[in-house]
């Protein structure tokens, strides 16, 4: 894996509309192919899959490095938000079969989902910050899955989704029947997972899969920019609220369980936060629903 280093204030390409963002760096652990590249840009690191030639499909050594680039972004507190994204004009189309084809234990791993990372690589990780995928061209099979572990997905408008996999007799083992019913309600995941049929950015926008549509070529840029909008709200709050919105979806017992993890986990945060917030209120800052 290599993490690329951006000058501080350096002009972006016209992929990124000449924005210009803060950089720092960003050191890297490993040597050799460069199947994972990750940028840094201020407090927001972008980890993106660069096989183009396999349309971004991931393989043992790409999902290493990829566990590698979100512990990196989970441990580093300086970080506020990931951007996952595939270089060259997808995001991710699954796992590589060629590797199952001509090599069957390509696919095994650690059983216990406690022990070790998925074959796609990060897809059974949680982080305690936000991680958003840029998605375009095909976001299928094991694609689907990693992009599924993002809180949001802002989608090119061109981008394909599909359980792809379901013609070539591989499970979803990534989590994908874990995460798509709770985005998008049990009916529609299973119309994805049963039928393995193609679903365009506009239908993933009305099922709830895409967050936003986005036009061509402005995938990237539009995910920096609204994480660098999450990332300006005061952080504590925002990640309280964040962990109890997964909590009470995934590991909450009850409604009552979850009603107390919500008010446990955010009590904190008034003393830390809120009083100094409301004090902005009151002198004049936010009003008429301005950010």
């Amino acid at each position: 894996m290599q993490h690329r280093i951006l000058p501080l204030r350096a002009v972006f390409t016209d992929l990124f509309c000449k924005k210009r963002l803060a950089s720092s760096t960003f050191k890297s652990h490993q040597r050799g192919i460069m199947n994972v590249i990750s940028e840094r840009h201020g407090t927001i690191l972008t980890i993106g899959i660069n096989r183009p030639e396999a349309r971004n499909a991931v393989n043992p050594e790409t999902a290493s490095q990829l566990v590698q680039a979100f512990n990196e972004f989970e441990k580093d507190p300086s970080l506020t938000a990931a951007v996952f994204h595939g270089l060259g004009g997808n995001f991710c189309a699954g796992f590589d079969l060629k590797e199952v084809a001509h090599n069957a234990s390509s696919l095994k791993v650690e059983p216990d989902v406690t022990k070790g990372p998925g074959p796609m690589g990060p897809s059974r990780m949680q982080f305690s910050k936000p991680v958003i995928a840029a998605v375009s061209g095909y976001c299928v099979a094991g694609g689907l899955e990693l992009s599924l572990l993002a809180d949001l997905r802002v989608v090119e408008e061109s981008a394909t989704f599909g359980v792809f996999c379901r013609r070539f007799g591989v499970p979803l083992i990534d989590g994908g029947t874990v995460r798509l019913p709770q985005l998008i309600g049990l009916s529609r995941a299973l119309d994805l997972i049963l039928t393995g049929r193609p679903v365009n950015a506009q239908e993933a926008y009305q099922f709830g899969l895409a967050n936003r549509v986005v036009p061509d070529g402005q995938g990237l840029r539009c995910a920096i920019e609204l994480a660098e909008q999450i990332s300006a709200f005061p952080q504590k709050c925002m990640k309280a609220d964040r962990s109890s919105a997964y909590y009470s979806t995934f590991d909450a017992t009850s409604f009552t369980d979850a009603m107390q993890f919500e008010f446990n986990n955010g009590a904190d945060v008034v003393v830390e936060e809120s009083v100094s917030g409301a004090k902005r209120f009151s002198a004049g800052e936010g009003r008429k629903g301005k950010l």
